[in-house]
């Protein structure tokens, strides 16, 4: 890690500009860090791209970055095991699942207020997603393997249902269906959310243990990231097996961004990003590695300058397999990735 002065020259330098860069994945590297120092671990990242807020979870709060001004403006508290946050645009509200209390906190997106706790998730809930075409907040619940429903008018849960797995990431299509992985049993599931009902269970094939998913809803192609360093592409609407696409180690999260066309899947052992170019919807090629840090395996897009926001901290020692490595103290950032 760079020392603070080298920090804050390329913070400066990397947004003192209004301009949006040029999105070729080929230019981009790490831009900035944003030390926010503090124990604890993390998970996923959120970006409220109408107020340029990025949400960073923390395992019992969730801290606030403005992106433009970067800079820490805010924290939410009381998120025990917080997981992610789901953000409801038309209501001001973000939704963040604590993975340790059953619950989701409910606060204001303009002032950070926490306005509500909605009790009683499936154990561990851990992906969230709101879903405009229900206008609904999903919960995906890792031990409970189960997916639970929320209100937000009266912010009351309404439901469990039960799902054949684990459940990792989930995504909407804003159409009336969610999709999400689900981790041990390596399928991808499709939930009605009109009548919160699983319709569809999908196998990923060779692809094991996947974890982020994204989707492109023009083209309906998911995007699931595996464990065995590869991306599954899979045809949102039948299901079917698309792609296979080569990634690196330890992928955790994965976005997709429209505009550009591109996949960008986050590796936390290798320390990279992999950016995979869609060229129609049943082509695809990594156009770039893109070196970030070790343990940097989350991330969100920021769609209008075409920057990736990841969480890292520095590893004490070399990680172990199937435990995670201890963490040096203070050491935990928010890298910025993007064309200079």
């Amino acid at each position: 890690m760079r020392a603070l002065p080298t920090l804050l020259f390329f913070a400066v330098a990397a947004f003192a500009g209004p301009a949006a860069a040029d999105p070729a994945p080929a230019n981009f590297r790490v831009l900035a860090h944003l030390p926010l120092g503090g124990a604890g671990g993390w998970d996923y990242l959120s970006f409220d791209a109408q107020r340029r807020h990025l949400f960073v979870t923390r395992g019992d709060h969730i801290d606030v970055v403005d992106v433009d001004q970067h800079k820490r403006i805010g924290a939410i508290s009381g998120t025990k095991g917080v997981h992610g946050v789901a953000l409801d645009q038309s209501a001001h509200r973000g939704f963040a699942s604590n993975g340790q209390a059953a619950s989701v906190t409910v606060f204001d997106l303009d002032t950070f207020r926490v306005v509500a706790t909605i009790s009683g998730t499936g154990e561990k809930p851990d992906a969230i997603v709101y879903d405009g075409a229900s206008k609904h907040v999903f919960t995906f619940n890792g031990k409970g393997h189960s997916f639970s429903v929320i209100d937000p008018s009266t912010n009351t849960l309404t439901s469990t249902v039960a799902l054949p797995g684990k459940p990792e990431f989930a995504v909407s299509d804003e159409a009336g269906s969610i999709y999400v992985n689900i981790e041990d049993t390596a399928q991808l599931v499709k939930i009605d959310t009109t009548h919160n009902t699983v319709v569809a269970t999908w196998s990923l094939g060779a692809c094991e243990a996947p974890t982020g998913l994204a989707i492109d809803r023009k083209r309906h192609r998911l995007f699931s990231v595996c464990d065995n360093k590869q991306m599954a592409v899979t045809n949102a609407e039948n299901g079917q097996a698309v792609a296979r696409v080569p990634i690196g180690e330890g992928p955790d999260a994965v976005v997709f961004d429209e505009d550009a066309s591109v996949v960008y899947s986050s590796n936390g052992e290798s320390g990279d990003i992999t950016a995979v170019r869609q060229k129609d919807a049943d082509h695809y090629s990594v156009v770039a590695s893109i070196p970030t840090q070790p343990s940097a395996r989350t991330l969100a897009l920021d769609p209008k300058l075409h920057r990736l926001y990841l969480s890292a901290a520095t590893w004490a020692s070399a990680p172990k397999e199937g435990a995670r490595p201890d963490i040096v103290p203070d050491s935990f950032t928010v890298l910025t990735v993007g064309a200079p």
